[in-house]
């Protein structure tokens, strides 16, 4: 009896075993089935895509042996006249093929400075870089210079290998689409086909960011208008002296003249200011003038004078 209860029970955890494996195979033929109507992109697919192109040694060294630099140049320049560098400036950029991105032009005034100052960002194809700026040492007393370089050939690979695997899938899907059977794989296409045309679109977008900065090198230039030049090399004590003590009479002259045109500019104001305290002068005089106490027509009696 024992024997035959064992013998059931084995026979029951067969059965379920082999409904389990049975009920294992059906689901996994019912999703094979899905993906073979829709063949839908697993998701993670792009990204699985992108890592994989970009940890490829050889397509990785294929696309490294372009290199992408992005080069900025800061210009800091005197000139002892502001319009002519300008126009300098402007013809020279026209000549080799660059673009004035940003100016701003400081005419000066006689409250704070008097000098005049321009800002520009200019940008200039790269491989034409160092003749603009031996144009602009040449021109102009240049002051300090910056240059600095920024490598983003791993983020233009990267970026690139994306947008491939985009396209790839993007091309996929426009296939899925003509052969959809049903109208609910139709919308799931067109859902995941409308969210890749975005991605495509910003990266692209990303990607002619990246070639104009690398194409276009960035000058930007900080310009003063002086009288004379400021000395680049380290003077002695005795040209420091000099300088210093001439800086100092135009300083002083300087404020004079301010002072002068300030002075005959407001004189009106000036005039009827010093008036109105002329009158209230006058007025507190009389007042005080008012309450002192009048003279006794009587003078007292002198005491008589001893005779010697």
């Amino acid at each position: 009896m024992k024997k035959l209860f064992a013998l059931l029970l084995a026979a029951f955890l067969l059965a379920g075993m082999l409904t389990a494996c049975g009920g294992s195979k059906a689901t996994d033929s019912y999703n094979g089935g899905v993906a073979m109507d829709m063949e839908a992109p697993e998701t993670g697919a792009v990204d699985k895509g992108i890592y994989e192109s970009v940890a490829d040694s050889s397509t990785a060294t294929e696309q490294l042996t372009d290199q992408k630099l992005i080069k900025t140049v800061e210009i800091r320049a005197e000139t002892e006249d502001m319009d002519a560098l300008l126009s300098q400036l402007a013809e020279q950029i026209r000549s080799l093929g660059g673009y004035t991105e940003y100016q701003n032009i400081y005419n000066g005034g006689y409250n704070y400075y008097r000098s005049r100052s321009a800002e520009l960002t200019i940008r200039i194809p790269a491989e034409k870089l160092d003749s603009f700026l031996n144009h602009v040492a040449d021109c102009s007393n240049v002051i300090s210079k910056t240059e600095s370089v920024d490598d983003i050939t791993l983020q233009y690979v990267d970026t690139t290998s994306r947008m491939e695997a985009l396209q790839a899938e993007h091309d996929r899907l426009v296939e899925l689409m003509a052969k959809a059977e049903n109208l609910a794989d139709l919308l799931t296409i067109e859902e995941r086909l409308t969210e890749v045309r975005y991605q495509l679109e910003r990266i692209t977008s990303s990607l002619r960011v990246m070639d104009n900065q690398v194409a276009y090198a960035t000058i930007e230039l900080h310009i003063e208008e002086v009288e004379v030049y400021t000395e680049v090399e380290d003077p002695s004590v005795w040209q420091r002296v000099a300088t210093g003590f001439t800086d100092n009479l135009k300083d002083l002259g300087d404020a004079l003249v301010d002072l002068f045109v300030w002075v005959v500019t407001y004189s009106p104001q000036l005039l009827i200011f010093a008036g109105v305290i002329v009158l209230i002068v006058w007025l507190c005089k009389r007042a005080l003038g008012r309450r002192k106490p009048p003279k006794s027509p009587y003078a007292p009696p002198q005491p008589p004078e001893e005779k010697t």
